[in-house]
């Protein structure tokens, strides 16, 4: 084969990398920085910028965990709300879904080591509904938004009910008031 071919070795590895999408386990988050291989996170680990990230991480690791885990959730649960907000799926297909966008917040920075703890955390807190199976675990985005409208609107027409049954109530007492008046008289 000739050297600039199409399926050498180093043009296919060339292609790979050009991608964007990398091995998980060669990324830091602290950095958000994206290595190749074993050997470039071993010599980004040792490099200034990143030993002084980890300097301000060893500071506060609580408020950075913290932080990741929110920004994390949040756009998860805002993929889910933009692309699955009414129906029943599979969390390993939104997770997946998520995790194409290039600039996404990694789950090994957050609080929760594992989808299933991150699942259950969601069905915990009300913010979806989380189902087992032996297909694995499903969960329904619940949207707040239109359950707060569609309850303040139930609200609303309890609210006007009540009015036109008050008013049709003193109506009748009124009549009844006239009545035994006019009763009175005669």
């Amino acid at each position: 084969m000739g050297k600039n071919e199409f399926l050498t070795r180093k043009a296919i590895a060339n292609r790979i990398m050009a991608k964007g999408l990398q091995k998980l386990r060669w990324y830091c988050q602290m950095c958000q920085k994206q290595c190749r291989d074993e050997n470039g996170f071993k010599c980004h680990c040792m490099s200034e910028s990143h030993q002084r990230q980890m300097q301000i991480f060893g500071q506060n690791p609580h408020q950075i965990i913290e932080g990741y885990s929110e920004e994390f959730e949040t756009y998860f649960l805002e993929h889910m709300k933009r692309s699955h907000r009414f129906s029943r799926i599979a969390a390993t297909v939104v997770y997946n879904e998520y995790i194409n966008d290039r600039h996404h917040v990694h789950m090994n920075s957050t609080q929760w080591a594992t989808l299933t703890e991150f699942v259950k955390y969601l069905g915990r807190t009300g913010k979806c509904k989380v189902e087992e199976t032996p297909k694995g675990w499903f969960i329904t985005y619940i949207d707040r938004d239109s359950e707060t409208l569609f309850k303040e609107r139930m609200k609303n027409k309890r609210i006007k009910a009540d009015m036109v049954e008050e008013e049709k109530q003193e109506k009748e007492i009124m009549k009844q008031i006239e009545k035994a008046e006019q009763l009175m008289q005669r």
